[in-house]
């Protein structure tokens, strides 16, 4: 028995190490010593035809700066269209809109007066497209003048299916989690290009503005949560390959109230579940490259939870043995990990004084992520009745 609760306690410690130390330092190491690219990034001999498509709700804050950015960008106006899909807004975001055709005729605007959810609306969207590129963005995701040709120049190369941009966080605060979830999508934003630099496997795009070939979108799934992730895994099912192009910037406030972010990261850890299930036969050795980055980026860290509650129950277990046996450390290990868990606490209060420590709440935001993972696992197995859902609130 006391063997296999130790078995269980450091295969628990590995898997979350592998996630989150392992993985990324064995993409570092594997980088330096590869020497030819899996795709190569040029510039097209023409402008490739391009068809944005935009699904808003409610969102007169910050639809009239992105549909200027996009009009703003150095690329040819006659190759490309932006296709926006109001989804029953109650708000002036129609009205904003359509004086803006004015403006600009190649707007194409569609108005639903019911919800249908991003996923729905984007593919309603996707439907009236005549580009061979697809780039589907967010409403409040902020083009510079080079986005565009940019994130298009990697489909020079036949075998390239989607391609992610550069994420710019702006909106920075200390009394918020913008340092703490800017850190962590510069990290992830690091592994994804490594990633795509090796094998040209990446894993997800940032949903705000990714770009992918018409024919080879999918339409989304009735009640599926996280498109993004569901169009690049199907776009690495088909045999093409996902990358990022760090040249291709977009700009973004980053998210700052936890309790916000907490909301949004439940509804994509659902989501991810939903996607876990249908591409799960993806984890096939049959292709290693995709195996091991799907296991080891996403699917060991989605399951990150049960894993630490799993290593806790097995550290109470381990501690209860006799100090003088050959386990005494366990009584340590659960110290620690019963402090680690107590930093949240610790950070909220220090917080109310005005007080902010950076590395208090970077453990906040590590214990909140798993928190929502477990929520979402929860009602993914509970069952997802709709994917509509309240835009993540702006200028936090």
């Amino acid at each position: 028995m006391i063997i296999a609760f130790n078995i269980l306690f450091w295969a628990c410690v590995l898997a979350i190490l592998h996630s989150y130390v392992l993985f990324p330092l064995i993409l570092q190491i594997a980088a330096r010593f590869r020497k030819n690219p899996p795709v190569t990034i040029t510039e097209p001999a023409t402008p490739a035809k391009i068809s944005i498509l935009l699904s808003a709700y409610n969102e007169e804050d910050v639809i009239e700066e992105k549909i200027r950015s996009v009009f703003n960008t150095r690329y040819p106006a006659s190759h490309f269209e932006l296709i926006i899909g109001s989804d029953s807004s109650s708000d002036h975001t129609p009205e904003i809109i359509e004086n803006l055709t004015l403006e600009f005729p190649s707007i194409r605007f569609f108005r639903f007066n019911t919800r249908h959810g991003k996923p729905d609306v984007i593919n309603k969207l996707a439907k009236e497209a005549s580009g061979d590129i697809l780039i589907l963005t967010d409403a409040n995701v902020i083009f510079d003048e080079h986005t565009l040709s940019r994130i298009t120049m990697p489909f020079s190369d036949p075998r390239i299916g989607l391609v992610d941009t550069q994420m710019v966080n702006l909106g920075m605060k200390k009394e918020g989690i913008s340092f703490q979830e800017k850190a962590y999508i510069s990290r992830e934003v690091r592994i994804k290009h490594l990633e795509s630099q090796l094998w040209g496997v990446m894993m997800g795009p940032f949903g705000g503005c990714f770009a992918v070939r018409r024919n080879l979108f999918e339409p989304i799934p009735a009640n599926f949560l996280v498109d993004d992730f569901f169009l690049n895994m199907k776009i690495l099912e088909s045999g093409y390959k996902a990358v990022n192009n760090p040249e291709a910037r977009v700009y973004e406030d980053v998210s700052n109230d936890l309790s916000i972010e907490f909301r949004r990261k439940i509804r994509i850890a659902t989501g991810n579940f939903q996607n876990l299930r249908r591409f799960i036969k993806l984890l096939s050795p049959a292709r290693p490259a995709l195996a091991f980055c799907f296991l080891s980026h996403k699917v060991l860290r989605w399951l990150g939870p049960l894993f630490l509650i799993l290593s806790f129950l097995s550290l109470i277990f381990l501690s209860s043995v006799s100090p003088s046996s050959v386990f005494f450390i366990y009584p340590s290990f659960l110290i620690v990990y019963l402090a680690f868990l107590l930093i949240p606490a610790a950070d909220y209060l220090l917080k109310k004084l005005n007080l902010h420590f950076r590395s208090l709440r970077f453990v906040t935001h590590f214990l909140g992520m798993n928190l929502a993972l477990i929520i979402g696992m929860a009602r993914y197995l509970k069952g997802v009745k709709t994917n509509v859902w309240q835009p993540t609130k702006r200028h936090q």
